[in-house]
């Protein structure tokens, strides 16, 4: 991790979408968030095979390792472990946490998304790292995701859990200090930062809200 600490790199965590990030390239779009100071990059392709997805955490991984950022791999812990990457990131249809930590290497990221404060104590207890928590607002990048939650939701998340807390779903440079004032540690973000013309920018403008509220 470099001299940064896991809550410093959760600050603003891409997660990536080779559909939306077509004009721009999949690799230059990572690229440009990592070099404007994104934290962690999180791998997710629900359309690549296991062979896509390890060629794409590989090319990805040489990047990350550079600017000493941190590369999870969304549910496929298979891909995560082959490449070496720093951690997985889990959901509700996955494996359990607990099953995954007894697995893996000692300083190996789990993730795990809820937005279920009991599921969260619960994830907590079984060794996860941090909480993915949301959707906080309406999305369109993931039509599965539920209501949303609200910064109240994430708040209570926070309260109810020791871990760091993410806060991803419909989130904007705009409205990302409603999630630091929740007491979330970062936000996770796809379509603000895969979707854009200048993600480098936008990278900029999501990290400035919590130099802003800090400073």
């Amino acid at each position: 991790m470099a001299n940064r600490s896991l809550p410093e790199l959760l600050r603003l965590i891409v997660i990536t979408d080779p559909i939306l990030s077509k004009p721009f390239g999949l690799i230059n779009t990572i690229e440009a968030t990592l070099e404007a100071g994104a934290g962690m990059i999180q791998l997710r392709d629900k359309h690549a095979n296991s062979n896509e997805l390890l060629e794409s955490a590989m090319r990805i991984l040489v990047l990350t390792r550079a600017t000493g950022a941190l590369l999870v791999v969304n549910d496929r812990l298979d891909v995560a472990l082959a490449a070496n990457a720093d951690g997985v990131h889990l959901g509700p249809d996955d494996a359990r946490v607990s099953q995954v930590r007894n697995i893996v290497p000692e300083n190996f990221i789990i993730g795990y998304s809820t937005d279920d404060p009991s599921e969260g104590k619960e994830a907590e207890s079984q060794g996860a790292d941090y909480l993915g928590c949301g959707t906080v607002y309406k999305t369109s990048n993931k039509p599965d995701a539920g209501s949303a939650i609200g910064p109240d939701g994430i708040k209570k998340m926070v309260d109810a859990v020791s871990i760091p807390v993410v806060g991803i779903g419909g989130i904007t440079p705009q409205n990302t200090t409603e999630i630091w004032n929740a007491g979330a540690s970062g936000v996770a973000v796809i379509g603000a930062i895969m979707d854009s013309s200048d993600p480098g920018n936008q990278t900029k403008e999501f990290l400035r809200t919590y130099t802003d509220r800090s400073g």
